[in-house]
């Protein structure tokens, strides 16, 4: 075979990959956009006291029932999770959240939920990626102009 052939047959197992992928994403995309429409159906708004968060594997959180640690897939009990375990009136729960709702939610204080099942999808009053980044920063230079200050009073 020349490099021309070569050249050929990697070109056509790059777009037969290239097109496995297209045809699995929109796939997902559908999933997810089905996923999207429950959860926004069944979504509840409700006041809790976020009492703590953790970052876990599915297998290593023991307050989840019976039920939803079987339901999972086999692929989800291997990643890391978002976890909250709040209480909503007299019990305590612990909720999946993603990474921004998890960023954002506060412990020890009561906060208002949009909850769908165990699934947290939005903290009301909640502030956008970029407003949370540009409170961080000013936090940071509050705290150096503090210290610059405590330094300058001894």
């Amino acid at each position: 075979m020349s490099w021309g052939d070569w050249l050929i047959l990697v070109m056509v197992i790059v777009a037969g990959i290239a097109g496995i992928l297209v045809f699995l994403n929109k796939k997902a995309y559908k999933r997810m956009n089905e996923q999207n429409e429950m959860i926004e159906q069944y979504k509840m708004t409700q006041t809790a006291y976020i009492i703590d968060k953790s970052r876990d594997k599915i297998t290593n959180v023991q307050s989840l029932p019976k039920a939803v640690y079987d339901s999972i897939p086999k692929w989800s009990k291997f990643m890391k999770m978002y976890f909250v375990k709040v209480k909503i009136g007299p019990q305590i729960l612990t909720l999946l959240t993603d990474k921004r709702v998890y960023n954002a939610l506060p412990t020890k204080k009561s906060v208002k939920i949009e909850v769908a099942g165990l699934y947290i999808t939005n903290m009301i009053g909640m502030k956008s990626p970029e407003e949370m980044k540009k409170a961080e920063k000013a936090k940071k230079e509050k705290a150096k102009e503090e210290k610059k200050l405590a330094k300058a009073k001894k």
